[in-house]
């Protein structure tokens, strides 16, 4: 038996002990989490299956043997690893819902949850008159599924070109009992969606610059590169959406691209281009949004 298992008996020891670990390995939290604190946290509640949020009322609980040694391979696991939690629990979160994952595709994180969650306002004026939707580069699927729940009247498609991205996105529209209306498309990008026209298009598509990709710390390595690299300056995939979207979208139509921190390098490229950048509570200037009337003509 490892002695740690011995001598650490409440939930607060693992606790304690889990965030001793991760700091001093020196892990990088950003998939879910931004601190060793929160995610010793997640990884503590999940693995004892334990409400998550809800750490309080169980910091002085008494854990049995099997779940000090399950808390101890956990902890290990991720330290030895540098897997992200996500991986680990295949479990993500964006706000109140939970998403199936693994290293089939990126961690679900978007400043798009936010914004979704609020119907789109101010930019759409009435949720329910959003009749058709399209997630581009959807993943795991978690952003079209927050939009078939957000637009009520909406039929949604999301398209990857990924076919493990999609089974993963298969899954959770299925957890969701989304079927009928969420349609699922293997496709690069606008190629397998000829002749359809949606009120509302999103996408976070890959954006990460060479540099960028040359400097990600080991839990990113975890994802696949093809949601992540996206060219020298990082637009490689932006381009073409701008490029397509006009033909896709309806009279009134407005297309919405997450970039993360790249404002300054999709304004230098396209500086003609009236972009509305909007800012969420989790950070500012990340999306862009445009209407079709705004883009030009093909």
């Amino acid at each position: 038996m490892t002695p740690v298992i011995d001598e650490l008996i409440t939930l607060r020891d693992w606790l304690r002990y889990a965030v001793s670990r991760f700091t001093a390995a020196g892990l990088f939290f950003g998939h879910g989490c931004d601190n060793a604190v929160d995610e010793a946290a997640w990884l503590i509640l999940a693995t004892l299956h334990l409400p998550r949020g809800e750490l309080d009322p169980f910091l002085d609980a008494r854990l049995t043997r099997t779940e000090r040694q399950s808390l101890h391979h956990v902890i290990e696991l991720r330290v030895a690893k540098r897997l992200p939690a996500a991986y680990l629990l295949n479990e993500a979160w964006l706000g109140e819902f939970r998403f199936y994952v693994d290293q089939r595709v990126i961690v679900p994180r978007s400043y798009f949850a936010e914004l979704i969650s609020e119907g789109f306002s101010p930019w759409v004026e009435d949720p329910g008159a959003v009749a058709s939707a399209l997630d581009l580069c959807t993943g795991s699927g978690c952003l079209a599924i927050l939009m078939a729940s957000a637009f009520p009247q909406a039929s949604v498609d999301a398209v990857d070109l990924s076919a493990d991205a999609l089974a993963v996105a298969r899954r959770n529209v299925a957890d969701y009992g989304l079927e009928d209306r969420l349609e699922l498309i293997a496709a690069d990008l606008f190629d397998g969606i000829e002749g359809r026209r949606y009120d509302l298009i999103v996408s976070n598509p890959p954006y990460v610059t060479a540099a960028a990709m040359r400097d990600l710390p080991p839990e990113y390595r975890h994802e696949p590169q093809l949601a992540l690299a996206a060219g020298e300056d990082g637009l490689d995939i932006v381009r073409r959406i701008l490029d397509q979207a006009r033909e896709h979208l309806t009279a009134e139509g407005l297309l919405a691209v997450e970039v993360g921190h790249n404002r300054e390098i999709v304004e230098a490229a396209f500086p003609d281009l009236p972009l509305t950048w909007i800012d969420t509570a989790s950070g500012e200037g990340k999306i862009f949004l445009i209407a079709r009337g705004q883009l030009p003509e093909g």
